[in-house]
């Protein structure tokens, strides 16, 4: 098992000297503070982020070795310095209408300026990430073609609206007009225009996915050996599992600033977890995991629709991270669980 995470336990090491490094030039005599830091942070994204290595899973098995391995190296450079470090610093750049490097120098000299931006800005970017994570929730179990149920009471009648084309995006729509009622007034306009943007934002890499691997199973079987339509399929999932991905962080991210202000200290803690959630997705892939225990990816899904309506809810009032995480692993664990029972009863038949 542990062969899954050296390049996680490498990174971690690399870290913790940064952290240490930065920590004793900002301020002498706080290095080990600033580890201890980058340290529940990584803790805070694997707990949060836990049900995304599972649905990552699900899409990775689809893809090639080579795709997989882009994703544990091209992905987690996306991820530590697109999604945990440029990303909330364009966002305050839009949002305070300053230069990208006047906001940078800002994070690195002004904290406390800094991190009133990003608070001003919280709205509407946890409201993309709700409505982006409402839409893959919906979208998986509103599958007729699915014939595998947990909850079954629940699950068995969702998965007839399958056929109901575009109810996932209604009941978003609906959940994120309700939801704009009770913003304050100045971000309303915002909260809602980003709300839409992540249904349009899923409904095309979704779409994307769809029609580049149905393109690639139309080619003729010699153009289909060459790797030509598989490229395309793989390349469409990374593009897929990279935006999944950003909608998870947006909360670690932002829920972050509340045990530290220092925009590298959260970097390298956040990097550090995300490093670590995307090793387990590669074990959880190489070990076949989600074939052995069923049920898991239903529970994730569940996890990714109650992070979805706490996303929302947070654009309103704030919500602690320990009660998204604690409610994730709650559905993860019973899943696995359930999965446990399942294959027991399986073997006695």
């Amino acid at each position: 098992m542990h062969k899954y995470f050296i390049g996680s336990y490498i990174v971690t090491a690399f870290g913790f000297a940064l952290a240490y490094l930065w920590g004793e030039h900002v301020h002498s005599g706080t290095g080990l503070t600033c580890i201890f830091i980058a340290f529940v942070l990584s803790v805070l994204e694997v707990s949060l982020s836990f049900d995304n290595a599972v649905v990552n899973a699900g899409r990775l098995e689809k893809m090639s070795p080579k795709w997989q391995h882009r994703f544990l190296t091209w992905g987690i450079i996306i991820a530590v310095f697109g999604m945990r470090f440029l990303f909330p610093l364009l966002v305050v750049a839009i949002f305070s209408r300053l230069g990208l490097v006047e906001v940078a120098n800002m994070a690195l000299t002004d904290a406390d300026k800094y991190a009133h931006y990003l608070h001003i800005s919280h709205p509407p970017i946890i409201t993309f990430g709700g409505t982006f994570l409402m839409m893959l929730f919906l979208s998986y179990f509103f599958n007729s073609s699915k014939d595998v149920h947990w909850i079954k009471f629940i699950e068995s009648k969702l998965a007839k609206f399958g056929d109901f084309k575009g109810i996932q995006v209604a009941l978003t729509l609906i959940a994120l007009y309700t939801m704009q009622h009770f913003v304050l007034a100045e971000s309303r306009f915002e909260v809602v225009i980003a709300g839409i943007w992540g249904v349009i934002v899923y409904l095309l890499i979704d779409g994307l996915s769809h029609m580049l691997e149905k393109h690639g199973e139309n080619l003729p079987h010699s153009t289909q050996s060459t790797g030509l339509g598989l490229k395309s399929s793989c390349f469409a999932g990374f593009l897929y599992l990279e935006l999944i991905d950003a909608s998870f962080s947006l909360d670690g991210v932002l829920g972050a600033f509340a045990l530290s202000k220092d925009i590298l200290i959260i970097t390298i803690g956040l990097s550090i977890g995300a490093m670590f959630v995307r090793s387990l997705t590669i074990m959880l892939v190489e070990k076949k995991t989600l074939a052995r225990y069923i049920y898991l990816e239903h529970g994730a899904h569940w996890a990714i629709g109650a992070l979805s309506c706490i996303m929302l809810f947070s654009a309103i009032k704030e919500v602690p991270e320990v009660v998204t995480g604690f409610l994730g692993l709650v559905f993860i664990v019973a899943a696995f669980i359930s999965s446990l029972v399942h294959n027991k009863n399986q073997s006695m038949e």
